[in-house]
């Protein structure tokens, strides 16, 4: 459900779309702060940010990439498909390493973890404002070294080999859903959730789903304890 606020003057307006409401408060605190930014509105899901970008016509989307119907990745790929004049820049706790790359793919202009994000934001909107991309100096390095070093090198985490909707199946395991359940929240059937759980079992090298489940778990929760409120 997206929050509408009375809209700013002659300022560059911001969508913050967040499942967590104290984080969306205190994000949009922090930006307000600044003369020619403006929080224009909130949403907490998917669908919610759909409406809202829409009614308020932003011209900046801040997202997560965890939101609670749907992943951040397709909100951004929809709004890249939708409107290419939106800008949007992702603030997570997801480990860039896993998630930067994905988030550009899909259409975002810059990604900060959450731990930095206090002291990143300011920086990363009027970076992406003016037609840059904004990402740490880890991140940066990493993607150059992409274009010198070329595809064959291999990938740091196993979960790189995950397609993006793989890698949400494999978070929603590891948050304890059912296939069932992560079939309801993806509008997907039982039968293809299956099938996207068999393809990461043989990614990961994984024999038996007791065996996926651990991995996920574990997974989740120490993403848990590396990420941090706002």
């Amino acid at each position: 459900m997206a929050t509408i606020k009375k809209p700013g003057t002659d300022k560059h307006r911001i969508l913050i779309v967040d499942d967590h409401p104290i984080f969306r408060h205190g994000l949009a605190q922090l930006i307000n702060q600044e003369e020619d930014l403006y929080v224009c509105g909130e949403a907490e899901d998917y669908h919610g940010a759909m409406k809202a970008a829409a009614d308020l016509k932003p011209d900046m989307i801040i997202v997560d990439i965890t939101l609670k119907d749907m992943s951040g990745i397709d909100l951004i790929k929809e709004i890249h498909k939708t409107n290419r004049d939106v800008t949007m820049l992702v603030i997570s706790m997801h480990d860039e390493s896993l998630y930067a790359e994905r988030a550009f793919r899909a259409g975002a202009k810059g990604y900060i973890m959450k731990q930095e994000a206090s002291e990143s934001v300011v920086q990363a909107i009027r970076k992406v404002r003016q037609g840059g991309i904004y990402a740490s100096k880890k991140m940066t390095d990493k993607i150059l070294s992409r274009f010198v070093d070329g595809p064959k090198k291999l990938a740091e985490s196993p979960l790189q080999a995950l397609t993006d909707r793989e890698l949400e199946v494999f978070q929603l395991i590891g948050e304890g859903l059912s296939i069932s359940e992560i079939g309801i929240r993806l509008h997907l059937s039982v039968k293809t959730i299956g099938t996207y759980r068999e393809r990461i079992k043989e990614k990961l090298n994984l024999k038996t789903s007791t065996e996926l489940l651990r991995y996920a778990l574990n997974w989740v929760e120490n993403e848990r304890i590396s990420g941090t409120s706002f």
